[in-house]
């Protein structure tokens, strides 16, 4: 039998005005996948970055014992060198350095005067084959797809001869076939001993691959269950204290849910009463958009839809179907060239040359990459909420800080945005209320047709509901919300109406009551995507 490799105890972490870590404990046994969950906020990735060094000791209080010793690490670096390796949700690759160039990086081979080249890509080489991987080591990795880089960063790992890999969120920006291979080397790794703590909102990935699961809340531990060794379920860890929140003896995924959050969620998606939808509020016509770089290359290829007013209009596809360019092209062509086709506004036609050319036509478009284009991380809540909208915290030119001040207590309020202050940085919230101050912010612009691309990226289920939430309240306030998700359930489940993309072309479209999973696919699997309407 294993033994204990990880033992964390009575961890306490606390930020000016809250406290992230309450008391936390962590047990982990040698060779298992170990899963952590919780909402955005329940502190995980800081329980992780203790273990990490990136919160050196002296910083928190408690004990953590790696391999039965009591560890004091000041920095990352000493983690590494007791073979324990963190892979952050963000990627820390360099995109115009070579794969072998970035796995080496800190950890060269040669001399301490000279890089031995040669020796770099071939154990490159052999730690990219070992996890799957069939580039070559001196390939860009600009040049390499998302899922890759993550296979590269855990190629890293293995440089590093990590014994315990932590990865946080490492599938949040994955399609679900780079997902599936990135979870079976996981487990392959754990046929070859490695440990992994796995942080993830997705409960289905967890049920694959997880032995265990933590769960967290408010930054305290609510407890462990421990996935059977005869099934696939999980059961409470005879170590652990029986949450008070959580009853009966199989672990289902509503159970790992209500821990999760304190409450029962009955149904994923709120109910909304659907009522007829009004009249037409945009519309676009045969509209084609070119690739920025590669002018011949199409990424948006005639495509025509309509949207309504008070209406949820999901838009689903695979990742490279063209939504999101689509989006932005609409967005005052804030991307693409040689745009193509009509735009038509309360069946007025427009032409929407700029971003602020889309914003006073009340249109609002809401990012998929919140931290790298939709919000200013270092700077506060107050001035990412009013930035879209200067003008109307403004009195002739000058701006009113006292305005401002009361429009973000309000949507503070309004969306349930949790933090000590509007003052606070976006950057030290969680993803769950960054992603509300990045809605307030386009809310306060005061949009008929609000844009959603990839809203809930990254969030756990707690805050996915309450966005879903505020979606069902802006279309039941007349707005049109155009949702576009990688994630099919959440299409079907908000959607009232669903165009499906492939290849940049509508190749679908279907109302919510005869929307399913398999009709949806059928139409993106069709060998033939000539576009058509709805079948």
């Amino acid at each position: 039998m294993a033994g204990t490799i990880l033992e964390m105890k009575h961890i306490t972490k606390t930020f000016p005005g809250v406290k992230a870590l309450d008391n936390v404990n962590l047990k982990v046994q040698e060779g298992e996948i170990h899963a952590l969950v919780g909402e955005n906020g329940a502190g995980k990735s800081t329980l992780m970055n203790i273990l990490s060094g990136v919160y050196p000791y002296g910083t928190y209080q408690g004990e953590v014992f790696y391999e039965k010793e009591l560890c004091r690490f000041r920095g990352i670096r000493d983690s590494e060198e007791r073979g324990i390796v963190i892979i952050h949700q963000e990627l820390a690759l360099i995109p115009y350095m070579t794969i072998g160039e970035n796995m080496f990086l800190g950890n060269e081979r040669g001399s301490s005067l000279r890089i031995n080249w040669t020796e770099t890509h071939g154990q490159a080489e052999k730690l990219l084959k070992a996890v799957g991987l069939q580039d070559s080591s001196r390939t860009l990795i600009k040049d390499i797809g998302v899922g890759k880089q993550q296979l590269v960063e855990i190629a890293k790992a293995l440089a590093k001869k990590a014994k315990l890999l932590i990865l946080d969120e490492p599938t949040a920006s994955l399609n679900e076939a780079e997902s599936k291979a990135l979870l079976n080397l996981l487990l392959q790794l754990k046929q070859q001993g490695m440990t992994s703590v796995l942080i993830s909102h997705k409960l289905n990935e967890i049920a694959y691959v997880a032995d265990k699961i933590t769960i967290l809340r408010d930054g305290a531990t609510i407890e462990t269950l421990d996935k059977g060794r005869s099934t696939a379920s999980f059961h409470p860890n005879e170590d652990a204290t029986p949450s008070p929140a959580i009853e009966g003896d199989t672990v289902t995924e509503a159970r790992i849910i209500k821990g999760m959050v304190g409450r029962e969620l009955s149904d994923r998606f709120p109910k909304r009463e659907k009522t007829k939808a009004g009249a037409v509020r945009m519309e676009i016509q045969h509209w084609t958009v070119h690739h920025p770089l590669y002018p011949e290359r199409k990424v948006v290829d005639d495509v025509s839809l309509t949207v309504r007013e008070g209406e949820v209009l999901g838009i689903s596809g695979l990742m490279g179907a063209g939504r999101t360019e689509l989006a932005m092209s609409i967005f005052g062509k804030s991307y693409g060239q040689k745009i193509s086709g009509a735009l038509y506004l309360n069946g007025k036609s427009v032409r929407l040359r700029t971003v602020r050319d889309a914003i006073s036509h009340r249109l609002a478009y809401v990012t998929e990459d919140r931290k790298g284009n939709g919000l200013i991380l270092n700077s506060s809540i107050k001035t990412n909420t009013t930035l879209a909208n200067l003008k109307a915290v403004s009195h002739y030119g000058i701006f009113d800080k006292e305005k401002e001040h009361g429009v973000a207590l309000s949507y503070r309020e309004k969306l349930n945005i949790k933090c000590p202050g509007v003052e606070q940085h976006v950057g030290n919230l969680s993803g769950g209320n960054q992603q509300k101050v990045l809605l307030a912010k386009w809310m306060f612009t005061e949009p008929d047709i609000l844009i959603l691309d990839e809203p809930t990226r990254g969030i756990d289920v707690g805050a996915k509901y309450e966005i879903y939430c505020i979606i069902n309240q802006l279309a039941a306030e007349g707005k049109s919300v155009i949702l576009i998700s990688s994630e099919l359930p959440e299409v079907l489940g908000m959607s009232d109406r669903i165009y499906i993309m492939n290849e940049g072309r509508i190749v679908g479209e279907l109302d919510a009551g005869e929307a399913t999973q398999e009709a949806v696919m059928a139409r993106i699997l069709l060998e033939e995507g000539e576009p058509h309407g709805k079948d």
